[in-house]
This record gives C-alpha cells, sequence and structure tokens, in this order.
C-alpha cells in the first residue's frame, strides 16, 4: 500500500525547474520507459487516450529545434503582469501568481510594454529547450473529442492528467521537469517543429517537456499556495471551509 503522507509530501514538493540541465547525464532508457508508462495510464476523457509524445535525444534535432525563433507578444506582458507580486511579503500574502523578481524589470512596467514589443528582435528558443538531455513534444490529434466536449476542453483536461502522472513519476525518480507551453501556444514555433519532426497537420503542438538532472543540484524557489479553507465551500458556495 502506497504511504499517503509520503504520496502528499511528493505531490507538494513536485516542482518546475527553471534553471539548467547537465547535458552530459543522460536519462537511462528504462527510467525514461517508466516516466512514459507513468503518462500511459493518466485517466482520460472516454478513455480517448489523446495524446502522441516524440522523444528527442538527438542532439542534432534539438539543435536544430533550438534555432526556431520566437518574439514576446504584448498580450502575454499585459496578462503576465495582471500576475506578478512584487515582493515576498506581497506574494505570501497574495498566495496566488507568480513572484515578479525573476522577471526583467521592463517586463515590471506596463508603460515600457508597447515599446518593447515594437523593438523587441525575434531570439532563437535554443535557450529555453536546449541543455537538456530528453525533450519530450505533447501532441494532441485535433480529430478527435470527447462527446459533447465542445472546444475539446475534457481532452485537455485529459492531457493535464498525463502531465501530472509523467511529472510526478519523474520527480520521484529524482528526475527534473519544465513545462515549456510557448511551444504549443505560439503557432510558428508549433509549425516549425511539425516541419523539423514531420508532424500531420491534424496533429496539434500541447507543450514541450524538458527532462534531466539540475545541473549543480537543484534551484529551489518559493512557492506558495491557498490554504485548503480559501478554496474550498461546504454544502453552497459562500459556505467557506471544511466544518
Amino acid at each position: 500500500m502506497v504511504d499517503v503522507n509520503e504520496f502528499l509530501e511528493l505531490i507538494k514538493n513536485r516542482e518546475s525547474a527553471r534553471g539548467p540541465f547537465d547535458p552530459d547525464k543522460p536519462i537511462a532508457t528504462e527510467d525514461l520507459r517508466m516516466i512514459l508508462e507513468a503518462a500511459r495510464w493518466a485517466p482520460t476523457a472516454h478513455n480517448m487516450q489523446n495524446f502522441e509524445i516524440v522523444v528527442i535525444d538527438d542532439p542534432a534535432v534539438m539543435e536544430e529545434i533550438g534555432t526556431i525563433k520566437s518574439t514576446i507578444s504584448l498580450d502575454f506582458l499585459k496578462e503576465n503582469y495582471e500576475q506578478l507580486s512584487f515582493s515576498v511579503e506581497e506574494f505570501q500574502q497574495k498566495k496566488t501568481g507568480v513572484l515578479g523578481m525573476m522577471f526583467p524589470d521592463a517586463w515590471k512596467d506596463p508603460e515600457q510594454f508597447e515599446e518593447l514589443v515594437a523593438n523587441a528582435e525575434p531570439t532563437p528558443i535554443g535557450q529555453r529547450v536546449g541543455g537538456c538531455p530528453v525533450l519530450l513534444i505533447v501532441l494532441y490529434d485535433s480529430r478527435k473529442r470527447a462527446p459533447t466536449s465542445e472546444g475539446d476542453t475534457l481532452g485537455f483536461e485529459s492531457i493535464g492528467c498525463m502531465m501530472e502522472n509523467l511529472w510526478l513519476q519523474a520527480n520521484a525518480m529524482g528526475i527534473s521537469v519544465q513545462i515549456l507551453a510557448t511551444l504549443g501556444q505560439s503557432p510558428y514555433i508549433a509549425s516549425e517543429l511539425k516541419t523539423i519532426l514531420g508532424i500531420p497537420d491534424y496533429m496539434g503542438v500541447a507543450f514541450g517537456i524538458r527532462l534531466g538532472y539540475p545541473a549543480g543540484g537543484s534551484y529551489p524557489y518559493l512557492r506558495v499556495r491557498r490554504e485548503v479553507d480559501e478554496f474550498t465551500h461546504h454544502n453552497g458556495y459562500q459556505q467557506m471551509g471544511l466544518e
């Protein structure tokens, strides 16, 4: 039987590894298969199993993907700004969003956003996708959806379940994970990935996943969450908490 307290601690300690990975420390094939086995058993709507995963461990392919260029968008800057806290104290009080200290100063000043976007040069994504022994590209079949799931909301929930299974299994094995949402959010990047990897047009790019071992150890960062009684409504919407 699984120790429920240990499992909860695994969930609590799950983290996104934003620091560099050790490119010279490969992930063993059997470890990668175990991570993918966890993904295989994720619950999916109507048991569609609506994902495909492209595993990339060839440095030449990784380098080619790294040459894809991206630009920052005004929408991203504005919507990112709404989620920022500008001090540890504010972050701990709000308990949601992200700590603004990790972003460049120009990203924290709305008056600079339009000029920043106008002057931004496209930059290769190599710094984001490179430096890891394994890169996963998660795909979904745009031709499929669960019954009565307009916009394929249940399909994306299913992919989220797969992501969490994979993430927890990797972390349990001491392998770090970083989700690269931009690979699916940018139509240009997704299109370039399809060309490089021979992905059919009907397959959509959901996101990328960097797997590896942190170079020089882990890079802890401040994480906050609301308390259970702050998001739980008991027998009615405004009856907060559990008795």
